[in-house]
């Protein structure tokens, strides 16, 4: 479970770091192109994250679209001349929040074993 805890502070690490670059709101995130590189810099990284997961430890939060995560980093790094900011924003918005909160969750239920 060691790698696990160290994986996941890691995505918890880019979903802190996300959440403060975006602080300014959409309008100021699709107006910076530095913002936007941090941001998908963060996204692949922490996308990455979560295929190092045990499948063990995320079969037990399926609340995450793991599967989905893992696509959207594909798409990030391999279609990247095609990425779409303002669908980035959408994920951030709507996943991102989530995801803070299960990874919060899973690092306390790994704390406690």
């Amino acid at each position: 479970m060691k790698d696990a805890m160290l994986y996941l502070i890691h995505i918890r690490e880019c979903t802190d770091r996300i959440a403060r670059y975006t602080q300014g709101g959409k309008e100021a995130f699709l107006a910076d192109e530095m913002i936007q590189d941090a941001v998908l810099r963060n996204l692949q990284t922490l996308a990455e994250s979560t295929q190092r997961l045990d499948e063990g430890l995320k079969v037990n939060h399926p609340e995450i679209d793991w599967r989905g995560i893992s696509g959207f980093r594909n798409i990030l790094v391999h279609q990247y001349l095609s990425v779409n900011p303002l669908r980035v924003w959408n994920v951030i918005e709507q996943y991102l929040p989530l995801l803070a909160g299960t990874v919060a969750r899973m690092l306390e239920e790994i704390g406690d074993e």
